[in-house]
């Protein structure tokens, strides 16, 4: 009976956690931050995980950038279509108990604003989330480095994504077969290596597109501003597996960033030109093969890395979600709960993103602005929670 009671009294809490509005961490740069959507598709290459055969690859494609002013639509956290789509993902446990309301949660950016007039071009950085995430569970990151005089941008893709919803309404949902985490563990290796190459794949197209946007955006609005030849990445995850796997493949990168991500492919053993850092999670390691073998790898591509452009951050007291808009979302009461039980490490959330949108900034600063490396040594000096390598 007590067990019941204990229970019942935890989805009560929940659910009124559930309902509370909350604000994003407000972003540190200088400029305001806009945002929007496009969508692409790819006329030359199929989908090779649409159920049609010969189905053209298709992107939703979110972007934050530096404008010129707040005023005007403040943007929501995810559109009506997309927050419908995603609880009938989700269903009613982790949607209306374990996770707020995001109708309720208050964004820093500007839908459709215009970018500063006569500040020419800002660099552009990728943005990948980590397996089936939403480009948009990563905001508060996205509009701190926008507001740093970045435009990020970050595609999401039907059947790999959770949830698509395309402007038309379609609402393509990522199918069991697709899960990583359903899989037996002989395939989950070959399956993610496959997975890194479709999200490689799919930037390679999403910086073509941006080049053609550079060039005659038909509203006008990112023409003559995107300066592609200061390309970066950085991911989450899966996601930092593939920036690391985008800067192998495609020279137009010119300096990447991997959130906590496991390392696949031939970055491992061969490593990478362009410079690069780690910023892995920091509560402490278990003893066990696989995650030895985990950090085997990135210890192996770390020391294939320029030795004056790599990074790699250990952030004390986080935890693999740390470094994503979940670590606020999800509720307080069982994040608390799970901090309690050492399941997860002690570094406030709030606290971990402030350190991890630091980190990305700086780092890009360094490579693709000419900022002095110094600057990201103090870092360490800034944040007690920084271990640097």
């Amino acid at each position: 009976m007590g067990g019941v009671l204990a229970a019942a009294g935890v989805l009560v809490g929940t659910w009124f956690e559930h309902r509370i509005p909350m604000e994003l961490p407000r972003p540190t740069g200088s400029f305001a931050v806009g945002r929007t959507a496009f969508h692409w598709v790819e006329e030359g290459r199929a989908d090779e995980f649409a159920p049609l055969p010969g189905s053209k690859r298709e992107l939703v494609v979110w972007v934050w950038y530096p404008c010129a002013t707040a005023q005007g639509t403040r943007a929501e956290y995810l559109p009506p279509r997309w927050r419908d789509a995603l609880a009938r993902s989700g269903g009613v446990l982790v949607t209306d108990f374990l996770t707020r309301d995001l109708s309720q949660v208050r964004v820093h950016s500007t839908e459709n604003a215009d970018l500063p007039p006569g500040q020419g071009k800002y660099p552009v950085v990728i943005l990948r989330a980590g397996l089936a995430a939403l480009v948009t569970g990563y905001a508060a990151l996205a509009e701190d480095l926008a507001s740093h005089g970045y435009i990020v941008v970050g595609p999401d893709a039907p059947y790999r994504t959770t949830v698509v919803v395309f402007p038309d309404g379609r609402v393509v949902s990522r199918p069991s077969k697709y899960n990583l985490e359903l899989l037996p563990e002989s395939e989950k290796v070959p399956f993610a290596t496959r997975l890194m190459r479709m999200w490689s794949a799919d930037i390679g197209f999403v910086v073509d597109e941006l080049a053609n946007l550079d060039a005659a955006d038909p509203s006008g609005r990112f023409t003559g501003r995107l300066d592609l030849q200061h390309l970066g990445i950085f991911g989450h995850s899966l996601g930092g597996a593939t920036a690391a796997h985008f800067c192998y493949e495609d020279s137009r990168c010119k300096a990447g960033i991997d959130l906590d991500g496991q390392l696949f492919g031939p970055v491992i053993e061969e490593g990478l030109r362009q410079p690069f850092m780690f910023v892995l999670e920091g509560h402490g390691r278990v003893s066990d093969p696989a995650v030895d073998e985990i950090f085997a790898h990135i210890q192996s591509m770390y020391e294939r890395l320029p030795v004056d452009s790599r990074r790699r951050i250990t952030l004390v007291g986080s935890n693999h979600f740390s470094f994503s808009d979940q670590i606020l979302l999800k509720s307080p009461m069982l994040l608390g709960m799970m901090q309690r039980m050492g399941v997860i490490g002690g570094l406030e959330g709030r606290r971990g993103l402030e350190i991890t949108a630091d980190c990305i900034s700086t780092f890009f600063d360094v490579y693709l602005k000419g900022r002095p490396r110094t600057v990201l040594d103090a870092l360490a000096h800034r944040y007690p929670e920084v271990l640097l390598d």
